[in-house]
């Protein structure tokens, strides 16, 4: 296993599961589901799939990517995805978080797994 495979493992995702019903919550201090404050921290180590996605221009001169990601576990969040364009992130891509620290704004940001598809024709 390559070294940048493994660093990209160890990264992750923090997110929450219920210790009472099992649902699993990204960012919250109460269970969805149960309203149970119990709730035990985990990691993901899967790749997410993009169910929504737009590409915004508000509060800032340059396009930014906004997309809503299912995660195998269960939850689904907001964040942006970098990477390439952001008229290039499609629903279905895979992503996966970005190795080292999250930025001081605390929003999350992810990566596509795989490049986006040449297009030759412009």
């Amino acid at each position: 296993m390559g070294t940048i495979q493994k660093a990209h493992e160890e990264c992750g995702l923090s997110y929450h599961r219920c210790r009472w019903c099992g649902t699993a919550s990204f960012r919250r201090l109460l269970c969805p589901v149960c309203a149970s404050s119990e709730l035990e921290p985990e990691r993901t180590t899967d790749h997410g799939v993009v169910v929504r996605t737009a590409v915004v221009h508000r509060y800032t001169e340059a396009a930014r990517n906004e997309s809503l990601v299912r995660f195998p576990e269960g939850f689904v969040f907001r964040c942006q995805i970098v990477g390439a364009a952001p008229h290039l992130v499609t629903v279905g891509a895979r992503v996966r978080p970005v190795s080292g620290d999250e930025p001081e704004t605390g929003a999350v940001v992810l990566e596509l797994c795989e490049p986006p598809a040449r297009r030759d024709w412009i």
